[in-house]
């Protein structure tokens, strides 16, 4: 029963197997219309590309605070990425603003398009509008993966790069494990869930000691981009179940007040503090529906590996299910980028790995600290984007 959780989180989704859908197109350089501040005005007539790359020696896995699988491809994404490495204390404000200019670009090539509907020149407007509708998503794919790159600095913990620059002679290792970083980022509800998934995709026991940690095993280069892909998955879907499960506990202590006749002091600013949108994720505009279908008995909550259990399997798809065209594309190049050693695209490579359980849990640790800043960042950028539904 436990595992089963893990056996339909843990397949790869078929629409990642066509990764990014970038445009050929570069988009054209734009100034800025509205001036943040006389500091930050001054920074964005200075656009300066960021330079990440994976660079290692040929004996060990190195880190650094620029190591990055995958490089920004738009303008946008070098202007921010440059913005991140040399003022990291204006990078939120840059994306705001970023934002919100492609999304006036979106909508205004949109706008012509419809009033040139009747026109002889219908066609070349619906051209353009999906020329820019593909350049501001390649944009807004690197945006959300320099968001996520900044949640990991902010813990101090490096991506890792390339896994073909922490090879040698077949054997992976990656140090330094930044285990405790990684782990510290969520309660131990979560924690206890993700340590049994480590077991169930590594083997590795939750309280195994140094001599097994550090044991060797063989693994297929295509099935560990399989495990780092389902990893994300399942931090994404942790995240949003976490806080489906705090708001059904939260509206049960509500609803278990009014019927004592108790004032209750809980807004609902307060039990959707993450400003979820739909009824999933707690949309006020639902209320009605939420409180027929999801309050019920505090007595009758359980704890949230129970709670996560007891879901219907449609349940548990919609909760896994990458909510965003975008946030699909960006796992799909993401993990294209760090398990691929050339530029087919592909990460179907058969080889055999040596690598340490060690290493094993630092990866899958990541990519379900990934799939868990993926959702967040994606719920922040589509208030000032509106992201395409996948």
């Amino acid at each position: 029963m436990e595992n089963c959780v893990y056996h339909r989180i843990l397949t790869l989704p078929s629409q990642l197997s066509s990764s990014s859908s970038s445009s050929s197109h570069k988009p054209h350089f734009r100034f800025f219309t509205r001036p943040l501040s006389c500091a930050s005005s001054s920074l964005y007539l200075r656009r300066r590309p960021i330079r990440v790359k994976a660079s290692a020696e040929a004996s060990h896995c190195e880190f650094s605070s620029l190591n990055s699988p995958l490089e920004p491809r738009s303008l946008v994404g070098k202007f921010l990425g440059g913005v991140l490495q040399n003022h990291p204390q204006l990078f939120h404000v840059a994306v705001g603003e970023e934002l919100k200019l492609l999304a006036d670009d979106r909508d205004a090539a949109h706008a012509r398009m419809v009033i040139g509907s009747a026109s002889d020149e219908a066609l070349l407007h619906r051209r353009i509008a999906q020329l820019k509708e593909n350049q501001c998503q390649v944009a807004v794919e690197d945006v959300m993966y320099l968001l996520i790159f900044y949640k990991f600095s902010e813990i101090r913990v490096p991506l890792v790069p390339k896994l073909s620059s922490c090879l040698y002679n077949g054997r992976l290792e990656i140090l330094p494990s930044k285990d405790w970083e990684l782990e510290s980022i969520y309660t131990l509800e979560v924690l206890d869930m993700i340590r049994e998934h480590i077991t169930t995709v590594t083997g590795l026991r939750a309280n195994s000691g140094v001599t097994e940690s550090w044991a060797t095993t063989k693994v297929r280069h295509f099935l560990l981009a399989q495990v780092y892909v389902a990893s994300i998955l399942y931090g994404y879907f942790l995240k949003s179940v976490a806080l489906r499960y705090h708001l059904e506990r939260n509206l049960s202590v509500a609803d278990h007040d009014l019927h004592l006749g108790h004032r209750t002091n809980l807004s609902f600013n307060d039990m959707c503090p993450y400003g979820l949108k739909d009824a999933m994720f707690c949309d006020s505009s639902n209320m009605q529906s939420i409180g027929q279908g999801l309050i019920r008995k505090e007595e009758e909550i359980e704890d949230l590996k129970c709670y996560v259990m007891s879901f219907h399997p449609g349940s548990l798809q919609r909760c896994a299910r990458l909510r965003s065209k975008e946030a699909v594309n960006l796992v799909g190049s993401y993990s294209c980028a760090l398990f691929n050693n050339d530029e087919s695209g592909s990460v179907e490579n058969d080889d055999v790995i040596l690598t340490s359980f060690s290493s094993l849990k630092r990866l899958v640790l990541e990519a379900v600290a990934f799939g868990s800043f993926l959702w967040e960042t994606e719920d922040y950028i589509d208030n000032l984007y509106k992201l395409k539904g996948d």
